[in-house]
């Protein structure tokens, strides 16, 4: 086993694990606009407290996303600003993915549909296969909405669907016939186990190559867009009383 640290913090949590030969060391905490400050110092202490230096690692495992944008540029820059200092690889690992290998709970073979909650209305989605030790994006990570998702199940039905959707879209999903992982997420030790298959596979990429993965082009309208966002409202309630 490989001595690794991984973290991702695209969402409202913050998931830290760090292993040590057969040992690990897992965390999970408030993350959203903590996580920029909270990070580092957390990192610090779990490695004080496994008694290694960041010499001691052999890569830094990170979200690279899809997620919230200020969490992903958190992750790669600590890894980034990590892995340079201690001159080590990093290891990209897919958030969607990490959800997936936690639903699995250590399942053999499993299709899993995996949802996050976007905001703004949308979804963050991707289809995973695990079969044979290992995973594969049957559906790679997309930006979506409950409607194309609902009408690309009903022409295949999902056997497993995991994720924060399930439940900031509750009752919108058409996924009834599917076994659902609510409480699924990019947990430390999920985020390990991946970045441990990673190393194994030699899929490290230089300090400077850590980035985060976008699906989501836009994340905010332009004035011409709210102007006529604000005079479409405005047509509909009709002339004021």
């Amino acid at each position: 086993m490989s001595n690794i640290l991984a973290f991702d913090t695209s969402g409202e949590r913050m998931h830290i694990g760090l292993s040590i030969g057969a040992r690990t060391w897992l965390h999970e905490s408030a993350g959203g606009a903590n996580a920029s400050s909270n990070l580092l110092p957390t990192i610090l202490e779990l490695l004080r407290r496994a008694d290694v230096k960041l010499a001691d690692l052999d890569a830094f495992g990170f979200g690279r996303g899809p997620g919230a944008f200020t969490g992903l540029r958190t992750a790669c820059s600590v890894a980034q600003g990590l892995a340079l200092g201690a001159g080590k690889p990093v290891l990209p690992i897919d958030t969607l993915m990490a959800v997936a290998e936690d639903a699995r709970r250590g399942a053999q073979k499993l299709q899993v549909w995996v949802t996050t909650d976007a905001r703004m209305q949308q979804i963050y989605a991707a289809h995973f296969q695990f079969e044979h030790g290992s995973w594969s994006a049957l559906d790679e990570p997309a930006l979506t909405n409950v409607q194309a998702l609902n009408a690309t199940w009903r022409v295949s039905a999902p056997q497993h669907v995991a994720g924060n959707a399930l439940v900031a879209f509750a009752g919108q999903l058409e996924c009834t016939a599917a076994q659902c992982h609510l409480e699924a997420a990019p947990r430390a030790a999920a985020l390990l186990a991946l970045a441990q298959e990673l190393w194994r596979q030699g899929c490290v990429l230089d300090a400077s190559a850590a980035l985060p993965r976008y699906v989501r082009d836009r994340v905010a309208q332009t004035v011409a867009e709210r102007a006529a966002g604000r005079h479409m409202g405005d047509a509909a309630q009709g002339p004021p009383a």
